[in-house]
């Protein structure tokens, strides 16, 4: 994969390390990547392989402990709207409704009543939940819920996506009618995402690039441009021949650790 010119999002020889009691853990050194406005980028690999932890930096979450994390060659210093981060749980306000919780960015940025109005309707339509509306998350079934969130981010005008496991919880049917839904949405925004999960098979159905990591500490091992056309099959022959090895360079990472 060449170098973007003007990469909206770069990681330059980026390590964390956390101190838990009386001992250093290293959770991911030396990362080095850059993401293009537009791409579709998953990240793949075994529980412990920093997946989350990458992701958390690029949100400002947490600092990097070595290296540094840019958005358009700016420092990421701390939580910021243009990077919207959707995780597994959803994080909505239980006591909002769809509506509220998908205005509640705008809104506390001092956006005026009419903007926010505006833009929520939009992003309402986006998702196909004008019919849900003024209800609150409990009614809800969890691929809704997921929309919201999905929504909630986009109305905040972010610019890039950070997506963390957030089909994970749901049922066979909902995770691959959302993971449609996502593409097309990825489609007509243009949006830049940035997607965390442990399914060979998602990875390959959504993104353009798969970057694999290994554990021990967390490292990108390899970085794979998907070029399937779209729609994608997973029954094909060629996406199942894709599937056969990046399986075999997971497994070989984890040979390597418990080695």
């Amino acid at each position: 994969m060449s170098s973007p010119a003007n990469p909206i999002l770069s990681l330059r020889n980026v390590g964390k390390t956390f101190d838990v009691q009386d001992r250093h853990i290293e959770a991911l050194r030396g990362a080095n990547l850059e993401v293009a406005r537009g791409e579709f980028v998953c990240l793949i690999g075994a529980s412990g392989c920093g997946k989350s932890t990458l992701l958390r930096i690029v949100a400002g979450f947490e600092p990097a402990s070595t290296g540094e994390a840019l958005m358009w060659g700016m420092p990421i210093n701390g939580p910021d709207p243009t990077r919207g981060m959707v995780f597994q749980d959803y994080g909505l306000f239980p006591w909002l409704t769809v509506r509220d919780n998908i205005g509640f960015g705008p809104t506390s940025r001092g956006r005026p009543a009419r903007e926010v109005k505006e833009t929520v309707s939009h992003f309402i339509d986006l998702v196909g939940l004008g019919r849900f509306a003024d209800v609150y998350p409990h009614q809800l079934s969890g691929g809704m819920k997921q929309r919201v969130a999905i929504a909630r981010v986009l109305a905040n005008e972010a610019e890039i996506v950070l997506m963390d496991e957030p089909f994970g919880a749901l049922d066979a049917m909902t995770r691959e009618r959302l993971q449609d839904e996502l593409l097309e949405l990825w489609e007509r925004t243009k949006l830049t995402v940035l997607f965390v999960t442990h399914s060979i098979e998602e990875a390959i159905f959504l993104s353009g690039r798969v970057i694999v990591m290994s554990p021990g500490p967390g490292r990108i091992d390899n970085d794979i441009t998907i070029e399937l056309p779209r729609p994608r099959d997973v029954s094909a022959s060629d996406f199942n021949e894709l599937r056969r090895s990046l399986s075999t360079k997971l497994h070989s990472h984890h040979a390597k650790v418990a080695a």
